[in-house]
Parts: structure tokens; C-alpha cells; sequence
């Protein structure tokens, strides 16, 4: 079964975070990940640039309205998601506990309903 976990965490800058702890964390998700990989259950992982990169679009009235910024106003982002193929939930929630997100943020364990395949829809099962 394929479990999405979303990071969830505060909106911060660079600057308030500090390039020591910008290298520590990154240092830890490279080893969250090559840990995932070696375990063979990494699907794939991204980390996504902040919130105030993002475009918005949704529909009105069938015509697009294109704002800059994220959809929700929040404080906190979703940071980045990571793919995992696990037996169980349990098992998702053993992998999430380790996530590095986990002591900063919120980590979001999310089932997969489908994916593609080659461009196909497929069951996540």
C-alpha cells in the first residue's frame, strides 16, 4: 500500500533559521531518505520551495482565477511529502515517526487511492 507523509511545519526564512540548522536538517532528510531507499519502501520524495512560490488556480463560474501565494492562509507549510510502499498503516506510522519533520512539525500519514502508471490510473493497493 502506498502512504504519502506531508510535512508540515512553521513558515520560516532563511535567515531566522540559520544555515547551521538549514545543513543539520538537510543532512537528516538525506538520511531519512537513503534509509527508506536501503529498506526498499522509497517511492519517490520531494521538498517544496516556501508557500510564497506558490500559483494558485481554482475555477469560477468555469474561468480560471490565478492568484499568487498558497491556498490556505496558515503558518505553517506543507514542506515537502515523501512516498512510501509499506504492508500497513503501522508500518507507514514506524516510518513517519522517524521522519526528521516529526520533531519540528507535523507529519501527515495519507493513504494513496490511485497513482499513475504509464500514464494509467492505477489502484494503490
Amino acid at each position: 500500500m502506498r502512504y504519502m507523509l506531508l510535512f508540515h511545519y512553521s513558515e520560516e526564512t532563511d535567515e531566522s533559521i540559520g544555515e547551521e540548522a538549514i545543513a543539520a536538517g538537510m543532512r537528516a532528510f538525506a538520511a531519512y531518505a537513503a534509509t527508506l531507499a536501503q529498506a526498499g519502501v522509497l517511492v519517490s520524495g520531494q521538498v517544496l520551495q516556501p508557500s510564497t512560490t506558490s500559483t494558485t488556480l481554482t475555477l469560477v463560474d468555469g474561468e480560471p482565477r490565478i492568484q499568487d501565494g498558497p491556498f490556505a492562509d496558515t503558518k505553517e507549510q506543507l514542506g515537502g511529502v515523501i512516498v512510501i510502499d509499506v504492508p500497513d498503516l503501522d508500518t507507514a506510522l514506524e516510518w513517519a515517526r522517524q521522519a526528521p519533520p516529526a520533531s519540528w512539525g507535523t507529519v501527515e500519514i495519507r493513504p494513496g487511492a490511485v497513482h499513475i502508471v504509464n500514464g494509467t490510473w492505477a489502484p494503490s493497493s
